[in-house]
């Protein structure tokens, strides 16, 4: 008949009432009549695909209330599933001309229940043969004994799921065999409800009870649309099994444990399901919706549902004069700067427990005595230093405005990279995730329960698109199994989210795992995973926990919002960390703690409510070209005892300090660009913050026993891992070869009690000095350092501090070049261009200034006050505008020795011009190389220092860091 012989509609109406035979015949009639009944998807496929006693929504658990793409290709699923555990079965050979039998396709239907030829199911099985179905009328059948499957059979219930109870224990010892629509029991002698060591079995749309699966090997099984209530799986070698569209509920230890290395010796659903489990591979089939999806966000969180973010504004190509009158607000906000002027000039004085700054509204042009203000015959005095060792960094941050092509390249490589793109570039990556099967869980729910799944002795598992919630933990793996997870959702367990310890391995990718109390991911004992392209977010504590001599690969990862750090790493944990985007965590972005270790690159960290990196207490990573910036307290804090590599790191617009540093720790501090943070640029102290509030805070009440196991890490370390070890000594903190410029305060301040060596860094136009040394009971030594454009001194020395000043070039700052109420040494240093004094000595000062070349254009070039003492000698000392040279001025000129130096007067109608020549202006760095990073990323992020600008917020607390303020 035609179709064009009836409207649509009421074709549809009569094709509703056809039967699933009769509509498959119809659709091959021709193209016409198939596309008819491809149009009945939402009305007659619905009906049989629900109406079915086999199966359940196509979505169950998970999403239920959510349309699968097609009812029809659900409906085929489940109708080609029903049959599969017939269709790759062996016959059973008894002789050789057995094939010459074929078996009917019609099989035998024995039904079982009250007035029904058999009154058991005992009995039913001893009277079927192989392939036969039996159906359970609605009923509670016991059986007293265990019941053993010796032939292949279909075992089904009738009516409504949960009309048919068995309270059995049955062991299969046959090939093959299908259970559907039965509320299993335990029987009162055994909480085993079925057991197989041989075949495969098949469970469709059934509820257990309170009891135990056990599958051994070679055994396997395929566990479709069932709920386990206080009930267990337990698989033992198994090669590989399937758990799809399972409810765990009310679990009293795990849901399902894996155990065992699989075993090689395969029955013959192996292939069979290896077939299934490739042909609905989550991570490849593009089609697949991720169940992540409403938990999905872009790089700044945005979409993610139920959770609030902030985002950090940055400023590209514009005047950062918006930056600066934004910190002068609230820095000028907080209180008053005290200022005194002592000797025509401006000296700045600080209370200790005070940072004071001044106005912030200035340029670096601004900055320097020699403006464009200046008149016509100050110009000839003018001694060029620009071609000095650090002016290729000078230059980075006098040009602020990024070249957009530039900055795109920095945005592109910091940006987080797809699933995808990391499986195609880690070609070891993919062999994992193809090799390792097991057991694979898709599609189910884990809840209100103590465990979801636990793989251990050599175990292997497979986790996709499954939801695990309000559980103890989630996901365990230990003792060198190794684990696959793929799009889950992990969210309010009691514990750690997802647990590896004991050498265990594998990829966890693509989840979204959150709001857990303990840790998403913890990762300990030398355990070794990779980490990738997750969401982890809104912890009560930690996001990612790595310790005891936990190892691990975290890269491209979401992780925010959560109440401790976002990565915390203690015990000799040392993973690799690299390309996240650690952001609004409500402590440290990353903690390195208690002898932690690990490399730490390439990471996007802002906006967290304490340090962006904390390292203490033996922490000793290595922290490369990250980009830590817009943080509400300090960029990198060194607290007690912290080691560490801290290399070509861009260190932006944080409320605190660049960074912070104790001077009970020994960092290496070296190629960094820091700039435009709130207070100081570095700032060194001597006060100990109290380390125990610290860890209270922090993350030290993570629970680190394993279900009671004492923690007794220092016996249970691994060997050192020589990967990241090959750095140079360290017996004094070392900063050098940093770029140091518009921090809210001064460059780098010191209130120190050991010794600190500051080399070669680039120190410009900070609010305040750029050196600030208010306590120093050791030496520190400070060479070769460009440091110029300050809104204050370029070097202020307090009284009884030491310090050596050797090879610097200090220009162009708004107050004096260099003063000094201390000890110590100045030799060969370049003073040129200051507003105030070049050298300015007084009260208690007692230095040797030795072979310097100074100028100030308007004040002495050397000022010597009140008890000052010392040595000035071969000094070279250009003629300024006002035509001072050495002002001395001290109560007891005995101990001021001035001799031998050299005082050039300019002389207006001579051709000859004032250079820096012999050597030129200093610092004199040879092949401008020094301390400066090799490698291409560190490279990268060094040219960046300036060019990426953000809004925040200064404010000058105290002397100390923000983080010991929040405390």
């Amino acid at each position: 008949m035609e179709i064009g012989g009836l409207p649509l509609e009421l074709w549809r109406l009569i094709l509703a009432y056809l039967p699933l035979r009769d509509l498959g015949r119809c659709g091959l009639v021709c193209r016409s009549w198939y596309d008819l009944i491809l149009s009945l998807d939402n009305t007659r496929w619905r009906q049989l695909c629900l109406g079915c006693v086999e199966c359940r929504h196509p979505n169950w658990p998970i999403q239920p209330d959510v349309e699968p793409r097609s009812w029809r290709e659900a409906f085929k699923q489940h109708y080609v599933a029903s049959r599969t555990w017939t269709k790759n079965a062996q016959d059973l050979e008894s002789s050789n001309c057995l094939y010459l039998f074929r078996r009917k396709k019609d099989r035998r239907v024995l039904y079982v229940g009250y007035g029904c030829e058999y009154e058991n199911l005992r009995t039913a099985l001893a009277s079927a043969n192989i392939y036969d179905r039996i159906i359970l009328l609605p009923g509670v059948y016991e059986e007293q004994n265990e019941i053993t499957l010796k032939i292949p059979v279909e075992i089904m219930g009738q009516g409504k799921l949960g009309d048919v109870a068995l309270l059995v224990c049955i062991d299969q010892q046959c090939p093959t065999s299908r259970l559907c629509n039965l509320v299993f029991m335990p029987a009162w002698f055994t909480p085993v409800m079925y057991k197989t060591s041989i075949g495969h079995v098949q469970f469709d749309n059934c509820n257990f009870e309170n009891g135990q699966l056990q599958i051994h090997a070679p055994g396997t099984c395929q566990v479709k649309f069932c709920t386990f209530n206080q009930s267990s799986i337990h698989f033992h070698n198994v090669a590989l099994s399937v758990l799809e569209n399972c409810e765990f509920v009310s679990s009293e230890n795990a849901s399902v444990t894996v155990e065992g290395s699989p075993t090689s010796d395969k029955n013959w659903a192996c292939k069979h399901l290896s077939a299934c489990a490739k042909s609905r591979n989550i991570l490849f089939n593009a089609s697949e919706a991720s169940h992540c999806g409403p938990g999905s966000t872009d790089y700044f969180g945005n979409g993610l549902s139920g959770v609030h973010l902030r985002t950090c504004e940055i400023m590209v190509n514009s005047d950062q004069s918006y930056l600066l009158s934004h910190a002068k607000s609230q820095l000028l906000g907080d209180k008053a700067s005290d200022k005194e002027n002592e000797i025509n000039g401006n000296i700045y004085r600080c209370k200790e427990e005070e940072a004071m700054t001044l106005d912030t509204d200035y340029s670096d042009s601004d900055v320097s005595t020699i403006s464009e203000n200046e008149d016509d015959e100050q110009s000839v005095y003018k001694l060029s230093y620009h071609s000095h060792g650090l002016s290729h960094m000078l230059a980075k941050s006098i040009h602020c405005r990024p070249q957009t092509n530039r900055l795109l390249t920095l945005q592109g490589d910091m940006s987080l990279k797809s699933l995808q793109h990391e499986l195609q570039r880690d070609k070891e990556l993919q062999t994992l995730v193809n090799t390792i099967q097991g057991c694979l869980i898709r599609k189910c729910l884990f809840r209100d329960g103590k465990g979801g799944v636990f793989i251990c002795s050599q175990g292997q598992a497979r986790l996709e698109g499954s939801i695990f919630r309000d559980l103890t933990y989630a996901v365990r793996c230990i003792q060198n199994s190794k684990v696959i997870m793929l799009k889950n959702d992990i969210y309010h367990c009691k514990a750690s989210g997802v647990f590896l310890r004991l050498a265990a391995g594998g990829l966890i990718a693509d989840n979204n795992i959150h709001s857990n109390t303990e840790a998403g991911v913890d990762i300990r004992k030398g355990a070794n995973p990779v980490v990738l392209c997750n969401k982890i977010h809104s912890g009560l504590r930690s996001g990612i926990v790595v310790l005891g001599s936990g190892k691990g690969n975290i890269r491209s990862n979401q992780i925010f919002g959560n109440k401790e750090a976002g990565i915390y790493i203690l015990y000799n944990g040392n993973p690799i960390v690299s390309g996240n985007h650690i952001f609004q965590g409500l402590a440290a972005g990353i903690a390195v703690n208690e002898n932690g270790r690990g490399q730490i690159t390439e990471n996007v960290i802002r906006e967290n409510q304490w340090g962006g990196v904390d390292i203490r207490r033996g922490g000793d990573p290595v922290l490369r070209s990250n980009l830590i910036c817009c943080g509400y307290s300090d960029g990198v804090v060194v607290g007690e005892r912290g080691k560490g590599l801290i290399e070509g790191n861009t260190i932006y617009g944080n409320k605190g300090c660049g960074v912070w540093i104790m001077s009970s720790s020994l960092p290496h501090i070296t190629s960094n660009q820091i700039g435009h943070n709130g207070i100081y640029g570095v700032a060194v102290f001597c006060r100990k913050d109290d380390a125990s509030d610290y860890l209270a805070n922090q993350a030290g009440n993570e629970n680190f026993n394993d279900d009671g196991e004492a923690a007794n890490w220092e016996n249970d370390l691994d060997s050192e891992d020589e990967r990241f070890s090959s750095r140079r000594p360290m017996n004094v903190a070392l900063i050098e070869s940093n770029s140091i410029n518009h921090n809210g305060a001064a460059g780098l301040y010191i209130k120190s009690s050991e010794a600190l060596n500051i080399m070669a860094n680039a120190i410009h136009a900070n609010q305040d000095c750029g050196v600030a040394v208010f306590q120093s009971t050791q030496l520190t030594r400070i060479g070769n350092n460009s440091i110029s454009c300050n809104r204050l001194s370029g070097v202020n020395v307090e009284a009884g501090c030491r310090v050596e000043l050797r090879g610097n070039g200090i220009y162009d700052n708004r107050s004096h070049g260099l003063t000094s109420k201390g000890d110590g040494v100045i030799l060969e240093n370049d003073i040129i261009g200051n507003r105030g004094c070049g050298i300015q000595l007084i009260q208690t000062a007692d230095m040797k200034v030795t072979r310097n070349r100074i100028q100030s254009v308007h004040d002495y070039g050397i000022a010597l006050l009140d008890l000052s003492k010392g040595l000035v000698q071969e000094n070279t000392i250009f003629q300024g505008k006002a035509g001072s040279n050495i002002l001395q001025q001290v109560s007891n000129a005995e101990d001021c020795i001035v001799q031998h130096n050299k005082l050039l007067t300019f002389k207006k109608k001579s051709d000859v011009t004032w250079t820096l020549e012999n050597p030129p202006a200093r610092p004199y760095i040879e092949g401008c190389t020094r301390g400066v990073s090799s490698t291409q990323s560190t490279q990268r992020v060094a040219t960046v220092t300036t060019r990426i600008a953000a809004r925040v917020e200064g404010r000058c607390h105290n002397n100390g860091s923000i983080f010991c303020t929040i405390l």
